[in-house]
């Protein structure tokens, strides 16, 4: 027999999100660290808030939310908020019930700008990486660390502009690449042969605190920022994370700022296993000079690599 379409269906619903998500799925054990985490993180949370006035988005709730975007790659949080409206596993993992409106792109820019100044990010890092289920996982002897190219969101061709112009160009212009000293050419922002652009006398006018970097000789500069990673050796975890401006030294200052942080928090030197251009340059810094520890790193984690995979075999 066949069945019968309803466009709408029903009306009202009375199976809960919870029933909703597979027993299986791996954002059940997530919820429940991240839960754990935030009873933790508590005292903290309550500290930046003020004790009556209107009541703000729930940190916790940002919190998993921002975690959502991490996870599936959600390009910008306006688009989070777009897909927080109807995506019900979302709403379940940040504890939104069906009929709860999703919160406006605004306001949960702000809010978390307040979490970001109270230094939230870093406590629940912190937390999270001492959990009782997370820190045996974790190896605090070898590491390996790495940086990577984060393109902004800025169009190189019609929002670099001299250091010199505050000034949006005018309505309808698209010149937003004009000479120091102010005057108009004849191109629309899109031709620059010919031209020299450089950091120290251009910026971007749509997001000022990227920069033009070239990954590599020959290839083509873009404006960006750098991700810096580190990674404990043991299982592939995330234990570190950084985005600073980009420029020729930021990975390796980057680096061993985190590598510093690692060895006082081990109580002993680290080993490191990195790419050739980090290693030259390398100070004493939570990580030995090329050719000592951290090389000899490298070969000691990839021959645990080999051992931990026969066993398996």
């Amino acid at each position: 027999m066949r069945g019968r379409f309803r466009d709408q269906g029903k009306l009202f619903s009375y199976l809960s999100p919870e029933s909703r998500v597979p027993a299986e799925h791996p954002l059940r054990r997530v919820r429940q660290l991240v839960r754990d985490v935030f009873t933790q993180l508590s005292p903290s949370l309550g500290r930046l808030y003020a004790p009556d006035g209107r009541p703000s988005i729930p940190p916790e709730q940002l919190l998993s939310a921002l975690l959502l975007q991490v996870f599936y790659g959600i390009r910008s949080e306006r688009l989070l908020m777009e897909q927080l409206d109807y995506n019900l596993l979302y709403r379940w993992f940040v504890g939104l019930s069906p009929d709860d409106p999703a919160w406006d792109a605004t306001t949960f820019t702000k809010n978390r700008e307040r979490l970001q100044r109270g230094d939230i990010f870093q406590k629940f890092m912190t937390r999270l990486l001492d959990h009782p289920q997370v820190k045996p996982l974790l190896s605090d002897e070898h590491f390996s660390v790495d940086g990577t190219l984060i393109e902004a969101w800025a169009k190189l061709a019609k929002g670099f502009a001299r250091r010199s112009l505050v000034e949006w160009p005018a309505e309808g212009s698209q010149k937003s690449f004009r000479p120091k000293d102010g005057s108009s050419d004849d191109t629309d922002g899109a031709n620059f042969r010919g031209q020299q652009r450089k950091n120290d006398t251009h910026t971007s006018v749509t997001d000022p605190a990227s920069r033009l970097y070239r990954k590599a000789a020959g290839r083509e500069a873009k404006l960006a920022y750098m991700g810096h990673a580190l990674m404990e050796n043991r299982h592939g975890l995330a234990v570190a994370g950084q985005v600073t401006q980009a420029d020729g030294t930021a990975e390796r200052r980057t680096s061993e700022a985190m590598l510093k942080a690692r060895r006082k928090a081990a109580g002993r030197r680290v080993t490191v296993g990195e790419d050739q251009g980090l290693r030259h340059g390398r100070t004493r810094g939570g990580a030995a000079r090329p050719g000592g520890d951290a090389a000899r790193g490298q070969q000691r984690c990839g021959d645990q690599d080999r051992q931990a995979t026969a066993q398996r075999h």
